[in-house]
């Protein structure tokens, strides 16, 4: 008998993660106690997806920010340092900019603008085109930023970001200078120590500053790449992904987790008999329409998944099916004629009929309904079970 629901995604209620927790066996017991206790069964190819934040959590993968000053101190030397393409978040950046600032005697701060590199807005299009500045070639000083443009909120914390970042930096006992362009070889105009903090753009940024005459040059993702000290790290991500954990500390993005997804995997098949997929997703790449803020501040969705999650969605499009290749039928007949030209599809690349079936990588996919599906705050939902992710019409 044909399933009358497609794809399900479910928030499992876990307990509190403290480090040093076993988090394959609390995800497969959460799991499989909601199952019990909701009456739904664990069927092969469901998605299991556990949030970074509590993975790192488990891993104990900390840092303080005088950990962050003395990396930073290190690398870029101690005296002025330029601070690039930093995102507008008190979650994200704020307490990173903290220990940069503790660990330098000058930041000179180069805000992108209109807005940061996930759409946090510092002014808006329309007061550009107003002013007749273009931010593709127009440097802007502080005061000159203000006489412009004065103060500008954050349209949902309500926070003026260029404030509250010129004044964490003074409170670290360090000069502050800040400057508005979106060329990365203006900074160097200031200083050739540089840290650039843009995420998905990191790699040209460090090329052009390089190219340029950029001395030591690094990106967040080589400050915390090694242990300082004993504090947590990334390895391949450094400080990237960090959110803060208090007002002292950092919890950074998890360390390598393919362990984790293969036991937990494993762990469910002992358990239930079922082959479940299994990724760990930090934030979902989708953008806020009203905000116009997109959510992928991560350098990744996932971080680490299962080999099954592996490629694109391999999908035909029903309307287009209906409304050309079977465009005289209707009834049981459509039906018919759509399920078998889906069990026949094949490969589907480059295929007509296949146009507008999203095709990104499932990971980010899948991620970004779990990051919806969890949210942010206090559900107490870590682990998210999706179902029927991979049926068809013909299930």
């Amino acid at each position: 008998m044909a399933r009358n629901v497609g794809t399900i995604s479910r928030g499992i209620r876990c307990p509190i993660i403290r480090e040093g927790d076993d988090m394959a066996s609390i995800v497969v017991n959460s799991v499989l106690e909601a199952a019990a206790s909701e009456g739904f069964e664990m069927r092969d190819r469901d998605v299991v997806a556990v949030t970074e934040s509590v993975v790192a959590r488990a891993q104990g993968n900390y840092a303080s920010v005088d950990a962050i000053a003395k990396d930073v101190k290190a690398k870029l030397g101690g005296e002025t340092v330029g601070v690039i393409f930093p995102i507008l978040s008190r979650n994200r950046f704020a307490i990173c900019l903290r220990g940069i600032a503790r660990g330098s005697k000058k930041v000179v701060l180069m805000l992108s603008y209109p807005s940061d590199e996930v759409g946090n807005e510092l002014v808006s299009l329309d007061k550009l085109d107003e002013a007749g500045i273009n931010p593709y070639s127009d440097v802007l000083t502080e005061k000159e930023y203000r006489k412009l443009f004065g103060e500008n909120l954050h349209p949902f914390t309500l926070v003026d970001y260029v404030k509250y970042y010129g004044d964490l930096i003074r409170e670290e006992g360090a000069e502050a200078e800040i400057i508005f362009a979106n060329n990365p070889r203006v900074i160097l105009n200031y200083t050739k120590n540089v840290l650039h903090c843009d995420i998905h753009t990191r790699a040209r940024t460090h090329r052009i500053l390089l190219a340029n005459g950029g001395e030591r040059v690094c990106g967040l993702d080589d400050i915390l790449n090694e242990s300082v000290d004993g504090s947590g790290y990334n390895e391949k991500y450094g400080l990237l992904g960090s959110n803060k954990a208090t007002e002292g500390t950092i919890k950074l993005f998890p360390k390598e987790c393919t362990d984790l997804v293969l036991d937990i995997q494993k762990k469910f098949k002992d358990a239930c008999g079922k082959h479940i997929e299994v990724m760990v997703y930090g934030d979902g790449a989708f953008k806020d329409p009203v905000g116009k803020i997109w959510e992928l501040a991560d350098p990744v969705v996932s971080p680490a998944y299962t080999p099954g999650l592996e490629g694109t969605p391999n999908e035909l499009k029903l309307k287009y099916l209906a409304d050309n290749d079977f465009a005289d039928l209707s009834g049981d007949a459509l039906k018919a004629a759509i399920e078998e030209k889906i069990r026949e599809k094949g490969d589907l690349a480059g295929s007509m009929a296949s146009q507008g079936t999203t095709p990104r990588r499932l990971t980010d996919l899948i991620g970004s309904l779990c990051d919806l599906t969890s949210g942010s705050g206090d559900k107490g939902t870590p682990v998210i079970l999706v179902q029927g992710y991979f049926d068809n019409y013909t299930n």
